[in-house]
């Protein structure tokens, strides 16, 4: 029956076919090289079919190479592709896709349409907006960091507002965080929610990664961790560290900066729009008191 079924298969499906599916799961084996996805459609939330599919070491090293060079991403689970493929049945392994090609053009579009698509829905339930119109400290002297330890980004930042020539003097706490890769969005909302348990420590959430360039930035499209910044009780800052067009939580933020470093002299401008007057202040009252001196010093 099974060497029945796979002669039939393949005498009806001998070309190559274009096919839409949701990867769900990669299953990437880095002893082999070799992928077995598996790949669903869904209608309304719900699964109305799914098939496995294999994707060999030459080929994933081929198209995984192409797909970041367009998308700025990894292939990974949870992504809709575009993908080309044999139709096969094995009396063993039973139905399966032998994936040859992925249309990274495709799966960009996709991307984007799921990036409008939260930004449209945060609008719509009225939180766009709503840290960037919290107040903004006088002196945002105490920072939650939510960052990676070993991160260039980090490091950079740390420099500026720690060793910064005006003697202004922050303090910071780590939370560390995982800031790319399938689990970052759990990673930092799990973070900003232990920030939460301790607010009143706190001034400021900055979200620094800086140094991984345009790879792995759709976790910040991810609508869950948008909403957690937008609706967090305190301003978030980021300095994410990429060039293209702002992420969906970058926009949701207090303030974005183009670096960790351009987000550490944001900080250092607040203290001196203090610090300025205050000098000032200072500088007049000593002319004054010497201007009253010396005049009570002539009479």
């Amino acid at each position: 029956v099974a060497r029945s079924i796979q002669k039939t298969i393949a005498d009806r499906y001998k070309s190559l076919y274009w096919i839409k599916a949701e990867m769900n799961k990669l299953n990437h084996y880095s002893h082999s090289g070799h992928c077995y996805p598996e790949l669903l459609e869904k209608k309304d939330g719900k699964v109305i079919a799914e098939i496995r599919a294999t994707l060999w070491k030459g080929d994933y090293e081929r198209i995984n190479q192409r797909f970041m060079e367009v998308t700025k991403e990894a292939l990974k689970d949870g992504i809709n592709i575009l993908l080309q493929a044999s139709i096969n049945y094995d009396p063993v392994h039973g139905l399966s896709l032998h994936i040859l090609d992925i249309d990274a053009s495709y799966s960009l579009g996709e991307l984007e349409r799921e990036k409008q698509a939260n930004i449209a829905l945060l609008k719509q339930q009225g939180i766009f907006d709503t840290n960037r119109l919290l107040a903004f400290p006088l002196l945002p002297k105490r920072i939650a960091l939510v960052s990676v330890e070993t991160s260039k980004g980090l490091a950079d930042f740390l420099k500026i507002i720690d060793n910064n020539p005006y003697g202004y003097r922050f303090e910071h706490q780590l939370f560390p965080a995982l800031l790319q890769g399938e689990k970052s969005v759990s990673s930092i909302i799990d973070q900003l929610n232990q920030i939460r348990l301790h607010l009143q420590n706190f001034d400021v959430v900055a979200i620094i990664r800086g140094g991984g360039g345009e790879v792995g930035l759709s976790s910040y499209n991810n609508l869950h961790l948008a909403t957690a910044i937008a609706t967090f009780p305190i301003p978030v800052i980021t300095g994410i560290g990429h060039a293209t067009n702002e992420t969906v939580s970058e926009m949701v933020a207090y303030k974005n900066a183009i670096t960790p470093s351009a987000l550490a002299d944001y900080l250092l401008q607040h203290f001196h729009g203090v610090a300025r007057p205050v000098a000032y202040a200072e500088q007049v009252l000593r002319l004054k008191t010497k201007q009253l001196f010396d005049n009570h010093h002539q009479l």
